[in-house]
Formats: C-alpha cells, structure tokens, sequence
C-alpha cells in the first residue's frame, strides 16, 4: 500500500498534517537557520504574488475568456469544472475567478476539509443552480461524485498518479453523458516536470484517438519500466538537464504507453468484469425487472408532485416537454428535509427537473434532476402532504370493486412498517433503512390475504345515488369489532417477518463485502505507516532525517488509521442489527363488490350470477393451465403469480439470462365479444411494453386457443377509468397463435 493508493480527502488531510509538522532541522540552530530559509521563500512568493503576473492563471483566464467551447449558442457561459492539487491553490484560483466574473455566487469549491454533507451541497449547486458556473476542486471530488452537468475540465494541476487522472475525467466523462467532453490541461512544458507531462499527453492524445476513451480506464494501471510515474518525475527533477536521461525518459512514456500494451490492459479488465457471479448477476436482473413492470407510471408522481408543490407555495415552469424548471422550493419543504437524516441535501430553486430517466438530458439543455420515489424532495413533499391530511386517510372511505361480482364485503387496509438498524442518525434516532407500504384485505369471516401493489387503482368511487344504498353496510357487527386489530396483527406475524428477512439478506451480503474492503484497506495502510515509522526510526538512529517527515509522525498516522479501523468496523456491526419498528395501520377503505351493488339495486338474479361465477372460474382455469404448459413448450420457466394481484398472472423466466415475461391471461368463452383489462394491468404492460404479453385464450369446451399479444396498449386509461373493455375481435388481430 503506497500513498497514492489513499482515497483523495485521507490524502489531503495526511498531506497538510505531515507539512505542517515537517522539519529537517535537528538541532535549534538548524532550527532557527530553516526559518529564516522559509520566510525568504515565503517573501519571494508574497512578491510574486503582489505583482499580479502569473503566467498560468493568465492561461487559465485567456481560456475562460476567450475560447469558444465555455459558451453556448446563446452566449451563455457553459459550466466548468477546475481540478487542481492543493488547497492553497484552490483558495487562490478561487478568489481570482470569483473576482474575473464578478459574480461571487457564481464558483464553488469540494476539498478534502469539507464534510460530506458540504461536498454533497456543492455538488448539487452546481448541477442544477444555473447561477453557479465553475466548481473548483482537489481530488477529493475525484471519487463517487457525479459532475456529468458539465463536459468541461481543466486541470490546473496535474498529480503525479494516473490514477487520479483518470478519476477526474470519470467525473464529466461517464455513461449518459451526451456531449463532446473536452480536457484542457495545464503545464508549464519548459520544466523537467512538464517535458514528461508533455511526452505523456501528447501520447495518450495519440493512443486515445486509436482506443477512444477507453484509454483511462487503464490509466492507472500502467508502469514506466516498471515504476510509478511519480518516480519519473523524481528523476525528471533531479537528473533532466542531461540529455540522456531525457531521451531515455522519453523511450520509457512511449514503451508504458504503447498501444498493443493499453489493448491487453483493456483485454485484461475486461476478463475481470467478467468473472462476476453469473447467478447472482441474474437474480438482480430479474429483481429490477419486476420493479420496471410495477414501478408507480412517472405521470402519477408528475401530477402529485407539481400539484403539491403549488399548494405549499413552490413554483415551477415547464420549460421543454415534460421538463420543469422549479425556481422557488418552499422553506416549508426545505426545513422539514433539514430535520431529517439526509445526506443529499434540498436546494432553494433547480434548473431543471423531470420524472422520466429517459428526459434527464435534452440536446443544448441543462441536465435534469430526476425525482423519483426515494428523492428528498419528492421524499420532504410527500411527508409534508401526509402531516396536513393524514386524518383523512384515518377517516377512510367507500369503494366499488367493478371487476368483482361476488357479494362479499370487504375492508382493503394500507399499512407500513419499517426497519432500523442499531446506528444513529444525525438526530440522534436509530436509522430507518427499509419502509413498506402493503395492502391486505379482510372479510367477514377474518380471512387475510394480500391486494397486490396497487389494488384502489382498479377501484371506483361510489356514484351520488349509490351511498344511501350502503349507509348501513358501515355499520355491519363484524365492521364495528377488532378489524383494525386483526390486521395489525397479521402484518405481525406474516409481511414484517418476511419484510426483515429480505431486508436482512441483503444487508448482510452488503455489510460483509464492505468489512472485507474496509479490512484490506485499511489494514494495507496500517501496515505501510508502521513499516514507514520503523525504518524512518532506524535511519534517524543513524543520523539520516527525511525534510518532511519523521518516525512519530509516520506512526502517529498508523495509530490514527488504527482507530479509525476499529471505528469503522464497529459502525458495520451496529448497521448489521435489524429491528422492526411495529406496524401502522396508516387507513382503510371498504371494498364494495359490484355484485352486492347490483343486488341492491335489484339488478341481479342471484342463480345467474351463481352459474355465471362458475363458468368464470372454469373457464379461467383452463386459460391458466393452458398458458402455462405453453410456456413450458416453448422452453420458458413459468409461475403462477396470479395471487399476488400485480398486474400479471405469469412470470415466466427466459433461462440463463435473468430476463422475464410477464403475462397477463384472459380466459373467453368461444365467441363473446369483449374482453375486460384492469387498469393496473395495462399500466403494467405500459412499464415492459417489450416483455409483457397478453394472452387471451378462447375456451371452447375442454378445446383452447391460445393468442399472444405483444404491446397491446399505447397509452394510459383515463383517469377517472378503472377497467376498460376491448372488442376481442380487433384485438386478436394483432396477436399471434404460438406453436
């Protein structure tokens, strides 16, 4: 483990540390010598400074000024991201800019002395306040920050490990970025340091153009006859006025840099990847697909979230189609998000948001935040809206199930419930780490079974003339016991067990995989710092000191990292215990089915509709049967999921690629006319428009025929509509009979 190995903000705390504690002095006369040596330099720079000529910020100022890529079209100036190695430079370049634009708001900065929650801010800042034009950063913006909102970078410095290269250019030059990116560099080239970086670029200039931007993928990888580049660079320093260690430098950037040896780095990495757990990739695939096809449609949290925003007081513009510019968020939202524990913080206006991942950017338009279930601000507002009219939810409501032609009552109840770990937030509470809401349904005879995802959307309102008809159903006996406690009761025992064993699973699969690293990591460092102190001891036994460092320093590092080991491991142990929080009925509705509507409008013949649920149920399950042993022929793995009311009654796996089918069966009678699809179905087939298929299957005594069809739907149903009916006939048009 070597220094350069450190993430970027351990590395620049270790850095100004050891410099500000560094002496080569061992005596006080060489002491007092030192000092006078360094307020020479530090007078020298001072002058310098006050002279106002500084060949490379006038570079940097000619390039912000001048050159056409930092303006749009419209004139406007484009965002711009500046890396550079040192905090004193930063505080530097800082100031200059500001005072060059005129414009104080206009530049943030990210360093290594800044908490997380302050880089976060900054970064969002300069992703969607139009305001903010240039983020200033050392590396510690390298790692795990997304800065895709600009595809310019400067680097005002250049670091001596490749490796934080390529991590400053992985910032802007990431998947979905839709612009050219463009990299200016900075280097004083009639140094020794700067004839290496020059050899250096202009071959990687060369070599990119051949392997496009692949080439930093393997940066950091490659070795100068055999040695780090900052070890060239030390001889660079040292040696470079002799022709031939120039020339030799040279041969050595063309060898690491030769193209067939960046092509078996890339061939090795590749490999790598792909040693992946080839079942484990498979079952998240196959978990992101049954999220996708019952994901919430982005039209409905559109709707929710612009409407709620209005009524707090927020205000927003839609600036291009389905993309919003929100230029006031209500300190009501944002106050409520700053008691929460959150690590992304909220931001007075955004430039740009959007509720679709495919609108996030738009050709010569500001990138896009997407809010989504699990955004803060979507997250503060959806809270905010449940405090002010939670008691309507308490209250509940009527319902009529349309698809439903039993006369069973029953009363359909949401609840949540969540689970913490035994970690603290930044309140001080234990930490939520998993919320569910799940509906159930419960009848008369104290049967619980699960509704599905989102069962009220295949519901209706109850119509004027219809609620004196049900006024005395409200007051049914068994309405007016422990209903509320027999559900609470049930999320007990069945869905919160189930709820904490996945939630356990996965957390435990994470936590392990992140001892592992944090153990190999640190340890590695631990174990560099203690060797470091040994032999600087042993040196300074001999008389040999090092100007920066020395032994109490290097094993002050390693007892710090030590610490923070320990630290780190006991934080994952607390995150690793889970506990469900109890329960909450959070409302209730009562789920009137059409048959007992119609039977109390007199619109029913109860032997009809006695034979007509028959016939249904058979004719269903021949559909069932005959879709699943169809599935089967054709080599699929399919699953009967029609109980669990999401919007498909088969889940059929495609082997060995962990992509599924989602099939939605409707059983006819040969000849009628119509077919019924629920609301939740084709929103559904909406969600997977390439993996969902409707298979309607005509039963003509014990014969079927069975027609798929793919993409049935081109839009959402009204939204007033909880079913719509089809003529069957035009439909099956459109499909196909598999064989």
């Amino acid at each position: 483990m070597t220094s350069n190995d450190a993430p970027s903000a351990e590395l620049e705390e270790a850095e100004e540390r050891i410099v500000d504690q560094a002496s080569a002095a061992r005596t006080m006369a060489e002491l007092e010598v030192e000092i006078a040596m360094l307020a020479q330099l530090e007078e020298r720079a001072l002058t310098v400074r006050r002279s106002g000529t500084d060949r490379k910020w006038d570079g940097l100022a000619s390039l912000l000024q001048n050159h056409s890529e930092m303006f749009d079209t419209a004139k406007q100036r484009r965002k711009l991201v500046i890396f550079t190695e040192h905090r004193d430079t930063l505080n530097y370049l800082h100031e200059r800019i500001r005072t060059m634009l005129g414009q104080s708001e206009a530049v943030v900065t990210i360093h290594g002395g800044m908490g997380r929650e302050e880089r976060t801010h900054a970064q969002e800042s300069f992703t969607q306040d139009k305001q903010v034009q240039v983020l200033i950063a050392t590396d510690a913006a390298g790692e795990g920050i997304n800065l895709q909102r600009a595809h310019l970078m400067v680097n005002y410095d250049l670091p001596w490990n490749p490796n934080r290269l390529e991590q400053r250019f992985g910032r802007i030059h990431r998947i979905g970025q839709k612009e050219v990116c463009h990299l200016w560099n900075l280097v004083a080239a009639q140094t020794r340091e700067g004839e290496v970086f020059s050899t250096l670029l202009k071959k990687l200039e060369e070599e990119r153009d051949a392997l496009g931007g692949q080439v930093f993928d393997v940066l950091g990888e490659v070795l100068y006859d055999n040695r780090p580049l900052r070890d060239l660079l030390i001889e660079a320093i040292r040696y470079g006025n002799r022709a031939d260690v120039r020339d030799r430098l040279t041969r050595v950037v063309d060898q690491a840099l030769d193209r067939q040896h960046l092509q078996a780095l890339l061939e090795e990495r590749a490999l790598t990847h792909e040693m992946m757990n080839v079942v484990r990739v498979r079952q998240l695939r196959e978990d992101m697909e049954r999220a996708a096809a019952r994901r919430l449609q982005p039209h409905f949290i559109a709707s929710f979230f612009l409407e709620a925003l209005k009524r707090l007081g927020g205000k927003h513009y839609e600036r291009e189609p389905h993309r919003y510019e929100i230029t006031h968020v209500p300190a009501a939202i944002r106050n409520y998000m700053a008691r929460s524990d959150t690590r992304t913080p909220l931001l007075r206006q955004y430039e740009r948001v959007v509720f679709e991942k495919e609108r996030i950017t738009a050709p010569g338009k500001p990138q896009a935040t997407f809010v989504c279930p699990g955004h803060p601000l979507l997250d503060a507002t959806l809270d905010l809206m449940l405090d002010q009219y939670r008691n309507l939810l308490t209250q509940g409501t009527m319902l009529v199930n349309p698809n439903d032609a039993s006369e069973e009552l029953r009363v359909l109840f949401y609840l949540e419930h969540t689970i913490q770990d035994g970690s603290l937030d930044t309140t001080g509470k234990r930490r939520e780490v998993s919320r569910q809401l799940q509906f159930i349904e419960l009848n008369e005879q104290g049967h619980i079974a699960s509704s599905g995802y989102a069962p009220f959307l295949d519901y209706r309102p109850l119509d004027g003339h219809e609620y004196p008809l049900l006024s005395s159903l409200r007051n049914a006996p068994w309405l007016t016991s422990n209903v509320e406690e027999q559900a609470r009761s049930y999320a007990i025992t069945t869905l919160v067990p189930q709820h904490l064993a996945e939630v356990r699973q996965r957390r435990e699969e994470q936590i392990n995989k992140t001892i592992a690293a944090v153990n190999d990591r640190l340890t590695k460092e631990i174990s560099y710092w203690d060797n470091r102190a040994a032999i600087l001891k042993a040196q300074e036994a001999t008389g040999k000191t090092l100007a920066r460092l020395n032994s109490q320093i290097a094993q002050q590092r390693a007892e710090e990292l030590y610490a923070r080991l320990e630290r780190r491991l006991h934080e994952l142990e607390q995150e690793r215990k889970l506990s469900p929080l109890p329960p909450v009925v959070v409302g209730g509705v009562l789920v009137i089915p059409q048959g007992l509507l119609n039977k109390l409008t007199g619109q029913s013949d109860p032997t009809a509709i006695a034979q007509f649920a028959h016939e249904t149920a058979r004719v269903e399950r021949i559909a069932m049967h005959a879709v699943m042993h169809l599935e089967q022929q054709l080599g699929y793995l399919p699953r009967d999921v029609s109980a669990n009311k999401c919007g498909y009654d088969i889940e059929s796996r495609v082997p060995n690629t962990g992509k599924l089918r989602f099939i939605e069966v409707k059983g006819r009678v040969q000849g009628a006319p119509t077919v019924t699809v629920t609301r939740n179905e084709i929103l559904t087939a909406l969600n997977k428009p390439d993996d969902f298929i409707l298979a309607v299957v005509e039963v003509d005594d014990d014969h079927t025929t069975t027609h798929y069809i793919t993409r049935p739907f081109h839009a959402e149903p009204d939204f007033g509509a909880t079913s719509v009916n089809y003529d069957l006939s035009k439909l099956l048009t459109k499909g196909v009979i598999p064989v």
